[in-house]
């Protein structure tokens, strides 16, 4: 599962061939989240606060390219990397 992003502890991950809706996994700790990419909500799992604020407004500024990486990575194509939230 390649690492797409990672800021403030928190990793952003994608699985190639993954289930719909389009989504990507967010680690931070023990913590474990499924982001949908399209609504900005979590499908799955519990978040600090602090973090899930900050991997929400990481999914709104790069909407388009979690997208790209979601169509790429249906088709077993290369997932890029996406800069981190600063």
């Amino acid at each position: 599962m390649p690492i797409v992003s990672e800021f403030y502890g928190i990793k952003i991950l994608m699985y190639w061939n993954d289930h719909m809706p389009s989504h990507f996994h967010a680690e931070y700790g023990d913590h474990k989240i499924l982001v949908d990419i399209v609504n900005g909500s979590v499908l799955k799992g519990i978040f600090p606060s602090k973090q899930l604020k900050l991997v929400l407004a990481w999914c709104e500024i790069h909407k388009d390219e979690l997208i790209r990486n979601w169509e790429a990575a249906k088709e077993h194509q290369n997932i890029q990397k996406i800069n981190p939230l600063i």
